[in-house]
């Protein structure tokens, strides 16, 4: 609160604080020092710099006279700026005016005004007359505030007529005088004797509460009617007034209120804004507070970051040591296999040398042979090995050395300089797990649909969603992508699946989510798909019933495929006024469309008449039963892929043994019939009581 109790000129607590009319303050002798003469602020053509605007007209050659306007018509106008600008406008004596143009008229107290003064913080003048700012109403409840405050601060209350700087302690307060001395200014200005005798002296604290006391029962007062309290509030002149101020033609037609209820008002509106911005407060001061734990946050990652960016690049040094061994190695290899070559050069440099200087010295002792036959009995030989030895002896023995002195091995570097030179941070890292939303996920049939939202302050390239296989087993990639929701068609019914999602970018995967298990339904319930069938059939809106209008049999599928479990379903017979043969059954779901449910090898069927029916799988035709149809009985078909055959039904009774074995793989419910039948499918039901034992 400190900030707020000092003066805006002198920077010190307030001293004897007084109001300006832009609701600013200052210490009475800090705005008795800035006055100056009016004429050095002279008012501007327009609204100075109070912030007032003209309304329109404004001449800016200097206005228009006043010779037609009263002083009391002035004042009203003096008293409507002081409402729209907050710079009071007044033309009554002993007080202060300001923004003495107004729609191009400049009131007379602007040319008589004596002194001015600018405000040190909004730079807005007001205007004064001889007395100048002695005229600037006090502001009561400040010097309250700042005397509470110096209170709660033990503060020591100073010397008023000390002139060394600082002043001396006070140790005396005259109620009379309303002056605070030290003892040495208490012996010169104010001795005990005289008129001063009477004067009552207290100490410093407890005078300044008795003044407080008796400045707030004046301030109750009426400065202009004695001995009349101030009970009432003007709400266009912003002023207290006592009764019989509303006599005054000043206040005529004004809207008057209590004081104390105007009071209670103000402080109950200035409480809910207080309260409002208390909350404001609290808010940032809470803000402020996590700020203060992201610090100690950030501290303790940039440590743990500096140990994985120092492990790193230890890594790399590591591996730097590492490899430099392993090329000093390469180095010492390389530099044993020249001498040994060398070696093995010399040696055989050596034996090939032993061997001619053998051959020499053999030659030289049989020239010295006198026996001319005994010579010539190895004369020959002797040349023919000598000849040979010198022909052959730059094969053997070779000027030079066979390998290099050199190393031949150059290190190549600058790929390795270059990426040290690259190795840099970058920004992104793997992202966060996703928040997997459990009420927007669902299974319905045998699909579910999983939802997620990506994990906070994490770049996301893309999801992959994983499922098991229903049983607890292995998870499986179902998709990859951006979006943020997923519905998997096909599954198992009656299966527990369980689902994670996890994040990527182009730095890694995030982490996985926490699992979800969702339930596919027990029984399947499924309608006709149109976009499977042949245009020759029609469906119904519910995609329950199914007619044709060819003559040549049309395939329509189920909207769902089996690959596990037990599955019964039955088909109604609408219409059935001909002599065709409507075929009951499951496919694939490429099986041939334009003909009969059964004619290729993906198709497994019962075809029925009037009178009796047969199986069906390949064109092939076997397993004839007695027992037809007509409009209003039903076909059952139940799938058991837990013994992977299948069954049919007519009106819940079976229709000869088990039609298929041995079936595995994904099959949709299937029917085919041409023009004359009109079928309905029933799904989700129980199979006939019977199912056992048959």
């Amino acid at each position: 609160m400190e900030e707020e109790l000092r003066c805006p000129a002198c920077k010190k607590l307030y001293n004897n604080p007084v109001l300006l009319p832009c609701y600013h303050a200052l210490c009475l002798n800090c705005a008795v020092h800035l006055q100056q003469p009016a004429s050095q602020n002279p008012p501007s053509n327009c609204a100075l710099n109070s912030g007032l605007e003209c309304a329109g007209g404004c001449e800016t050659s200097g206005g228009s006279e006043l010779s037609v306007i009263d002083y009391q018509e002035v004042d009203k106008l003096s008293i409507l700026s002081e409402t729209d600008s907050g710079v009071v406008c007044n033309s009554r004596p002993n007080s202060y005016v300001g923004t003495p143009h107004i729609q191009g008229l400049l009131f007379p107290p602007v040319v008589s005004s004596a002194l001015s003064l600018a405000c040190p913080l909004c730079q807005k003048i007001v205007y004064f007359d001889e007395s100048g700012a002695l005229n600037l109403p006090k502001y009561r409840a400040m010097q309250r505030i700042v005397d509470k405050y110096n209170e709660s601060r033990n503060f020591i209350l100073k010397c008023q007529l000390c002139e060394a700087e600082p002043a001396a302690d006070a140790v005396v307060l005259c109620e009379q005088c309303e002056i605070l001395y030290c003892e040495e200014c208490r012996e010169n200005c104010h001795p005990p004797r005289g008129p001063l005798a009477k004067h009552n002296l207290l100490s410093p604290l407890v005078g300044r509460a008795t003044l407080r006391t008796k400045a707030q029962d004046r301030d109750t007062q009426c400065s202009e009617h004695e001995n009349e309290t101030l009970s009432l509030y003007c709400m266009v002149c912003k002023v207290s007034l006592c009764p019989l101020c509303l006599q005054d033609t000043r206040h005529t037609s004004h809207d008057v209120q209590a004081v104390n209820t105007m009071c209670k008002a103000q402080k109950t509106e200035l409480s809910q804004n207080l309260q409002q911005l208390s909350e404001k407060a609290r808010s940032t001061t809470e803000c402020i507070q996590r700020l203060k734990g992201l610090t100690e946050k950030v501290n303790e990652n940039c440590a743990e970051f500096e140990e994985i960016v120092s492990a790193q690049c230890d890594a790399l040094v590591t591996a730097l040591q590492e490899r430099k061994k392993q090329l000093l190695d390469i180095v010492q290899q390389n530099k044993e296999m020249k001498l040994r070559a060398l070696k093995d050069q010399v040696s055989t440099c050596t034996s090939k040398l032993q061997h001619t200087t053998s051959l020499l010295q053999f030659c030289i002792e049989a020239l010295k042979e006198n026996d001319s036959a005994a010579f010539l009995q190895v004369g020959s030989m002797l040349i023919n090995r000598v000849a040979n030895v010198d022909i052959t002896w730059h094969k053997d023995v070779g000027a030079a050395s066979r390998i290099s002195h050199e190393f031949d091995l150059t290190l190549d570097d600058s790929a390795v300089l270059h990426a040290i030179e690259q190795l840099n941070f970058f920004q992104m890292k793997p992202p966060g797990a996703p928040v997997v939303i459990p009420e927007e996920c669902a299974a319905e049939n045998n699909s579910v649909t999983i939802a997620w939202q990506p994990p906070m302050n994490s770049c996301i390239e893309g999801y992959v969603l994983e499922l098991d296989d229903g049983m607890n087993g292995d998870f499986r990639e179902v998709y990859c992508g951006k979006e943020t929701i997923c519905t998997v068609d096909g599954l198992h019914f009656n299966a527990m699946y369980n689902a994670r999602v996890k994040a990527f970018n182009s730095s890694g995967e995030g982490e996985y989510s926490d699992l979800i298990g969702l339930q596919t339904a027990e029984v399947a319930w499924f309608t006709f798909d149109p976009s499977l069938g042949p245009s020759e059939l029609h469906f119904s809106e519910d995609n329950c019933t199914v007619v044709c209008e060819g003559y040549e049999h049309r395939v329509a599928l189920g909207s769902v495929g089996f690959s596990r479990g037990i599955h019964y379903w039955e088909f109604s017979i609408n219409r059935y006024d001909s002599d065709t043969d409507p075929s009951f059954g499951i496919a694939r779901i490429d099986v041939a469309k334009d003909q009969m449910l059964g004619k290729d090898d993906k198709g497994w069927s019962m075809y029925i008449d009037r009178q009796r029916s047969w199986f069906m799988h390949g064109s092939i035709h076997e397993q004839r039963c007695e027992g037809g149809i007509q409009p209003g009985y039903t076909v059952g078909v139940l799938l058991d892929l837990e013994r992977h055959q299948l069954s049919f039904f007519v009106n819940e009774e079976p229709q000869g043994p088990v039609a298929f074995q041995d079936l595995y793989g994904v099959f949709y419910p299937a029917v085919s019939l041409n023009r004359g039948v009109s079928v309905t499918l029933h799904t989700a039901i129980d199979p006939p009581s019977d199912i056992d034992d048959s």
